[in-house]
């Protein structure tokens, strides 16, 4: 591929997304100062259902926090309440904020040690790989709430539980779901004016491993106007014939997998996908396009930028 016209696009890509994400964090609006008498909360105590389907009951409004995943660290600075958070994993990077508070272990395997130290009322986690962990410190006694949203409704449901279980205001946590609503309204709509682009979404190499039906990725390739070449539901390993035969108008990767589209363009058989001629292979931002947070937002705006962009002839 020529590298001239690849960084062109490449160029051409990111400014699109960025004016993009500038214009959602704009439209989004900045909370009012909390005051009970202004902003009124949820009563104490609050039950909510989280998402492993877990009746869960927080008895007095939280002072110490401690979120396992970067989706609810987001969630809680986005809804006022960063000053809450005592702990976060080492993966948390959103907002700037975040590089001062304790670091509690990584994602994977947080340590409950660490964890217990930080006295929380309050802890964030989600569910898979964080199962186990979630039982132990429930155990202790700890009060846990499961985030693991998998559709942007899902999204907005956690945004809500979350401001519900941590004291922000109502008017906070509605503002912030109407105002994200908004933003993927306007999306669709400029989506719904261009063709539908088929696409694939590489998140994982060695062996290929994609997201299809059922996922929150899948849902904001739909709204963004694509379509998953993959029907398979949920996260699947996905073979290079497969991959050539359903042939691709546009090839994301997710930073996590791949951040060179030229690595992916010298693949083996790669050279005959469609979206490798015109030069539509696109690299997506992880903490964006998989984070059930309010920069989903963004992510999506991400996506169909990288769908809707004039194609170009190949060298």
């Amino acid at each position: 591929m020529n590298s001239s016209k690849h960084m062109t696009r490449l160029a051409a890509a990111l400014a699109l997304a960025a004016s993009l994400a500038l214009a959602g964090c704009a439209a989004r609006p900045a909370a009012p100062a909390a005051s009970p008498a202004a902003a009124p909360t949820t009563a104490f105590p609050v039950t909510i259902t989280d998402d492993a389907s877990r009746t869960v009951t927080v008895k007095v409004e939280p002072q110490r926090i401690v979120s396992l995943a970067p989706a609810g660290t987001e969630i809680l600075f986005a809804l006022k309440q960063g000053e809450k958070v005592v702990g976060v994993t080492s993966y948390d990077d959103y907002p700037s904020e975040v590089a001062s508070i304790t670091k509690v272990g990584d994602f994977a395997g947080p340590n409950i040690e660490a964890v217990a130290a930080a006295k929380p009322d309050l802890i964030l986690a989600t569910s898979g790989v964080q199962a186990a962990v979630v039982a132990k410190l429930e155990a202790l006694g700890a009060t846990v709430v499961v985030l693991d949203p998998q559709s942007l409704d899902g999204v907005y449901n956690d945004i809500a539980k979350v401001g519900s279980v941590s004291g922000a205001s109502i008017k906070t946590k509605t503002g912030l779901v109407d105002s994200m609503r908004n933003e993927v309204a306007s999306v669709r709509k400029s989506a719904a004016a261009s063709p539908t682009v088929t696409t694939f979404i590489e998140i994982g190499q060695n062996p290929l491993f994609t997201t299809g039906t059922g996922t929150l990725m899948n849902e904001l390739v739909g709204l963004a106007g694509g379509k998953n070449v993959v029907t398979q539901p949920g996260y699947v390993s996905y073979s290079a014939e497969q991959l050539i035969a359903a042939n691709p108008s546009v090839y994301f990767a997710t930073e996590g997998s791949s951040s060179d589209p030229a690595a992916i363009e010298k693949r083996p058989g790669y050279g005959q996908l469609a979206a490798v001629k015109n030069g539509r292979v696109v690299i997506l931002d992880d903490s964006l396009v998989s984070r059930g947070g309010p920069r989903i937002v963004d992510g999506l705006k991400q996506i169909a930028a990288g769908l809707h962009l004039s194609p170009t002839s190949g060298p």
